[in-house]
């Protein structure tokens, strides 16, 4: 399985960007798919995941201004950002886990949010 995302930049506060990952390799449909970021000097931490099934979770920091979204046909994997803030700013990484728990991950973006 490889993972391009892509989408990434610099976005002024209370903008929006759209980050898109596309698989190649393996079973797309029937991945789980997740957001992670990781900012300077901190942990990466989940945003927001969907299932196979198109469940979604969001992390609390994000609900209601991050969407995450799939197209099956294009094997892409969404992440929409609203209402941007600087503390968003981070390198976000798409992960790809298989029906049996193996994780691929994509090379990252860099989203930088800043006046």
């Amino acid at each position: 399985v490889q993972l391009q995302a892509s989408g990434g930049g610099l976005v002024q506060p209370g903008g929006s960007l759209t980050l898109s990952c596309a698989a190649s390799g393996g079973a797309f449909n029937m991945a789980f798919m997740a957001w992670h970021r990781q900012a300077p000097g901190k942990q990466r931490e989940l945003v927001a995941s969907i299932t196979s099934r198109g469940n979604t979770n969001h992390a609390d920091s994000v609900r209601g201004r991050f969407t995450i979204s799939r197209d099956n046909a294009k094997n892409t994997v969404y992440l929409r950002m609203n209402s941007l803030k600087p503390e968003d700013t981070a390198v976000y990484y798409c992960d790809y886990r298989t029906s049996w728990g193996k994780d691929y991950w994509g090379q990252g973006t860099q989203l930088t949010v800043s006046s």
